[in-house]
């Protein structure tokens, strides 16, 4: 486990470091969120109708912001011929890569949505639900990120084609994630909901690292 350790260290280490990227996200989906009610309208009884939807599209599309940063400057200087030739399974590596996007991109998205969901006037005993759901669903944004960031490596245009192929991949993810806020809400029961939010992160966690190593692999051909 010490090369794959290293390997996500390295990689949250140089995300700190550089720190723009991160601060791009984030100051994206704040922006995000608290422009919303200035765009609709200060009614209150509409804004706890949408806030769930509207902090989850949000915060999906800070996701897609930071997926350049997955693979981009190691295609760029050569480290990532290093880690297809190294005796470290690419698998794996991938799996770690996408462990460090996920401490830097995903947890701190989780840590900062009950403060906006306050903003939009969300219900006090759904917050623990919205916070919830993204804690569980935010690994399968990066997960399924990493596909799209790999089989676009080289291409002209890569955030913009990235998009196009990771935002239906993104959209279960959406659906169970404000599904599970709006049962909370009504007192239906948000359980079923975060477990297939568990699930769907459960099945991308063997399947995105390899259809991802795969997608490296060619574009390195």
């Amino acid at each position: 486990m010490a090369p794959y350790t290293e390997l996500f260290r390295r990689e949250v280490l140089l995300a700190l470091r550089q720190g723009g990227e991160i601060g791009l996200a984030l100051g994206f989906f704040v922006l995000a969120v608290v422009l919303f009610p200035l765009g609709v309208g200060p009614e209150a009884e509409l804004l706890r109708r949408i806030g769930a939807g509207v902090i989850w599209v949000a915060a999906l599309l800070a996701a897609v912001l930071s997926l350049d940063r997955l693979f981009a400057a190691d295609y760029a200087d050569g480290g990532l011929d290093l880690l297809v030739l190294s005796a470290m399974p690419l698998e794996g590596a991938v799996l770690a890569k996408c462990a460090a996007h996920w401490v830097t991109t995903g947890l701190p998205l989780t840590l900062i949505s009950p403060f906006l969901a306050a903003l939009v006037d969300m219900d006090a005993a759904a917050i623990p639900v919205l916070a919830l759901g993204l804690l569980l669903g935010t690994p399968a944004l990066s997960l399924l990120g990493a596909i799209a960031a790999a089989l676009t490596l080289g291409a002209r245009r890569p955030g913009v084609l990235s998009s196009l192929i990771v935002l239906p991949l993104y959209l279960p993810v959406l659906i169970f994630g404000a599904g599970a806020v709006e049962a909370g809400i009504a007192g239906g029961g948000a359980r079923p909901y975060l477990l297939l939010l568990g699930a769907l992160t459960l099945a991308a966690l063997p399947l995105a690292p390899l259809a991802t190593a795969a997608a490296l692999r060619q574009a390195l051909d």
